[in-house]
């Protein structure tokens, strides 16, 4: 897999506008877009099919997480729209992902469709271990609880799952070969973690083990973006 394919740049924008017109700085780079709540919820999906007929695939983040009838309808949803990627809550339970699991294939097969790659989202980047006793209640360790979750994804059918890179090597010992593990939270060293808990370098998670990259605001925020985009390009080939 190229650098090209590995980073998945998210265009975490309100303006539907400005979001292809970040596709079309960045489409010699890079390959996949993430659209996600925000983008979506201004925009429509006619972002990702204005990004699809860029020739450039779409991550849809919307963490689906519902009852399974819902998930599985947003589910067949995203199918038909095209979509390279989507992801679904693994909290939801595993009724909820093997069910959409299995109607997206029936799905693809009845309408000759491409099959989207379904993803299981653990726990956000945005919580802390603590948050998960305090808040939730779960009292093992978080590790433990992605690795729970990352394995019921994987029981279900799912293609692989939605974790930060303190996790990944974990799930890449305990999961089957090719499930996939992207890593959302990336943060070069010279770019501060915001509100993320479990952050990681572009370099430090290509070493543990993940397969894609989810970047967005350390590319974005910067003054000359391409230029921060080259610069977690060569930290990730430098990664081995």
């Amino acid at each position: 897999m190229t650098v090209k394919e590995k980073i998945i740049l998210a265009l975490d924008v309100s303006d539907a506008g400005y979001a292809l017109e970040l596709v079309d700085r960045f489409s010699e780079s890079i390959a996949i877009f993430k659209v996600g709540l925000e983008l979506f919820t201004t925009a429509g999906p006619s972002i990702v099919t204005d990004i699809q007929d860029r020739g450039h695939k779409v991550f849809l983040d919307l963490k689906f997480h519902d009852i399974p009838n819902t998930v599985t309808r947003a589910a067949l949803a995203a199918t038909r729209l095209g979509v390279h990627m989507f992801n679904v809550h693994t909290s939801g339970g595993y009724e909820a992902m093997k069910r959409c699991h299995d109607q997206v294939m029936e799905l693809c097969l009845k309408e000759n469709l491409q099959r989207p790659r379904m993803l299981g989202v653990t726990v956000l980047t945005s919580l802390a271990p603590e948050t998960l006793k305090k808040e939730f209640g779960i009292q093992h360790t978080l590790r433990t609880h992605v690795k729970r979750l990352s394995v019921m994804a994987q029981e279900a059918g799912l293609d692989g799952v939605i974790a930060s890179g303190h996790e990944v090597s974990m799930i890449r010992n305990r999961c089957r070969a090719g499930f996939l593990i992207i890593t959302p939270g990336i943060r070069p060293s010279w770019y501060p973690p915001d509100d993320q808990q479990r952050t990681m370098t572009p370099r430090q998670a290509v070493r543990e083990g993940a397969d894609y990259l989810v970047v967005g605001r350390s590319i974005l925020d910067q003054p000359d973006p391409l230029k921060a985009l080259d610069l977690i390009t060569v930290e990730i080939l430098t990664a081995k």
